[in-house]
């Protein structure tokens, strides 16, 4: 007799059952997963991220379709957006919730207690107040951050080496979604031991955004730095262009912005971050908490040289550098 029709003929029987045969039933049922993306359905770094995931998921056993859902929401706007998004998918009663920036998990954060959440590329969740502790989170928050203490001073190096006449950095992001104070940290302390001066600009729109950009080009000696957040990640295109147009050198948090022109980009493999969530997820699904599960910082970086656009500028890169280099862009 198939599984199927001996639990049609049971019926009410099941309450009977021994606990482990309930249990045994649970586990059996599809999971679902839901997933807060803070970014375009329509970009493509969307497609490259969900393709991963799905596939590291499948290689864990968790195959999408036949044990596995995925209920998907899209959205770039303000926290309203993502808060109305969150409800959303927590009212389809997913068992673990996935998200990709700081204020989708804070809206998530915001709309549950109980359902685990694993978060990817999050700059610094602990002064982001997602969690209070990296080792042990404690909440049903956990993820993968994508910073590390050294990047700020990786940055600062970088551009001097490709411009060495740079004087001053300006820093581009926006106050209301970047956790910037891990990064700014990092980078401040590391300028002086490149004779750099750090100018902050914060940007909340495409208007402010041209106008910090613009009034960089015409400081002579200036670079950009660019943090990775909700809104450059959004502008990215945009940014790279208007750092064409005032001749500005500048480096950039993920490979998308140099294959958009941006000279330099250097940042964590955002591909092996996500593939590294479906780890977390599998164990979560399979039992473990959450606020056992410690935060862990990327340990792939990708370095990613734009040769066409440092020809634009002006400027020669150093053989050891396009050596040093995952991958130039020609």
């Amino acid at each position: 007799m198939r599984r199927r029709e001996f639990i049609t003929l049971i019926g009410g029987a099941v309450a009977a059952w021994p606990f482990a045969a309930r249990a045994q039933q649970r586990v059996d049922r599809p999971r679902r997963i839901g997933w807060l993306v803070g970014l375009a359905e329509q970009d493509p770094e969307v497609q490259r991220r969900n393709v991963v995931v799905v596939q590291a998921l499948q290689d864990l056993g968790w195959i999408v379709g036949r044990n596995l859902h995925i209920d998907y929401r899209y959205t770039i706007g303000d926290s309203q957006s993502f808060d109305a998004q969150a409800a959303e998918l927590i009212a389809l009663a997913p068992d673990v919730l996935l998200v990709n920036n700081t204020p989708a998990t804070r809206a998530l954060q915001r709309a549950t207690s109980t359902i685990p959440i694993v978060f990817a590329l999050v700059v610094d969740p602990v002064t982001s107040g997602l969690v209070t502790n990296l080792a042990r989170p404690g909440s049903n928050v956990t993820g993968f951050s994508n910073f590390e203490v050294s990047m700020g001073g990786k940055w600062l190096g970088f551009l001097k080496e490709v411009s060495p006449r740079i004087t001053k950095v300006a820093l581009i992001f926006n106050p209301s979604t970047a956790p910037y104070v891990g990064l700014l940290q990092s980078i401040e302390a590391a300028a002086p031991s490149f004779a750099i001066n750090i100018t902050r600009r914060g940007v909340a729109d495409a208007t402010e955004l041209e106008f910090a950009i613009m009034a960089a080009g015409r400081d002579p000696g200036t670079a950009l730095i660019v943090f990775p957040d909700l809104f450059t990640t959004d502008h990215h295109e945009q940014i790279a262009a208007l750092a064409t147009k005032y001749k500005l050198p500048g480096i950039y948090p993920y490979r998308y912005f140099a294959a958009a022109g941006g000279l330099m980009s250097y940042g964590p493999d955002a591909p092996d971050v996500f593939r590294r969530t479906a780890g977390y997820v599998d164990r979560i699904l399979k039992g473990e908490k959450p606020g056992d599960l410690p935060v862990q910082e990327p340990n792939k970086f990708d370095f990613v040289i734009n040769l066409k656009t440092a020809k634009i500028l002006g400027l020669d890169v150093p053989l050891h550098l396009q050596q040093l280099a995952d991958e130039v862009i020609e």
